[in-house]
């Protein structure tokens, strides 16, 4: 089920990222969704974790952006 809005992801990921990063779980989950089918929503969580750390690294117990490489 993909999510309309950042106020329907999951109490942990609202809880856990930040605004920005949030974006990114949606935007990577509805994706992931669409393209492959949607019945593995396993996956799809997968892959929009794997998007956010990209952008993103856990700092202590928080998620902070990661700085840009240059390139």
């Amino acid at each position: 089920m993909p999510y309309p809005t950042i106020a329907d992801l999951p109490e942990p990921v609202r809880h856990a990222l930040p605004a920005h990063a949030q974006e990114i779980y949606r935007a990577a989950f509805n994706n992931a969704w669409t393209r492959h089918g949607g019945p593995d929503e396993a996956a799809a969580h997968r892959i929009a974790w794997a998007a956010v750390k990209r952008g993103y690294r856990k700092q202590g117990g928080a998620w902070v952006a990661a700085a840009r490489r240059a390139g």
